[in-house]
């Protein structure tokens, strides 16, 4: 069987595959993919082998196909439904996860604001501009009256503090 023959036979049994599919699976969009799946695996296997009874061939794997789709889905709509109740699926994340969350996060604020407040107004100006306003270092360079460097070496410094609060809140 040659490439040309097996597209001549798909493309003329298209239309009974894809309903025969859409039945199986009761979806539309479903069944064209299986249809181009099982075009991708037929002209595989013809890559692979002579096929002496291509039309049978074609809607034996398709068929495979749905079946296989259908199994899937059967076997992960019964784990989530069987294996779990619904209680516990609920309480998957605990509400206890967003109050230890928060915490963190309120320690991690309290740590960030008692260290920027040990910085020089330079480097708040500098660390307000850039991370607050979304400054170039240009930009704060020109309004602070300082070379773009000096604007990036104070950056680096601040952003390097605030590095080891979030370490040391971290250990």
């Amino acid at each position: 069987m040659t490439q040309s023959h097996f597209n001549t036979v798909f493309l003329a049994r298209r239309t009974i595959l894809l309903r025969t599919l859409q039945r199986m699976v009761r979806s539309h969009t479903t069944a064209e993919d299986l249809l181009q799946e099982t075009y991708l695996r037929v002209a595989r296997a013809l890559a692979e082998r002579a096929i002496e009874h291509l039309e049978p061939f074609v809607f034996q794997t398709a068929r495979n196909l749905a079946l296989d789709f259908l199994r899937t889905q059967r076997i992960h709509a019964r784990t989530l439904v069987d294996d779990a109740p619904v209680s516990d699926i609920h309480n998957v994340v605990a509400p206890n996860g967003a109050l230890e969350d928060a915490a963190h996060a309120n320690r991690l604020l309290e740590g960030l604001n008692a260290s920027l407040e040990t910085l020089t107004p330079r480097q708040q100006s500098i660390f307000t501009l850039s991370r607050l306003h979304g400054a170039s270092y240009l930009e704060i360079a020109e309004q602070l009256g300082v070379s773009t460097s000096t604007v990036q070496k104070e950056l680096k410094l601040v952003m390097a503090l605030c590095l080891s609060v979030a370490a040391r809140l971290d250990h």
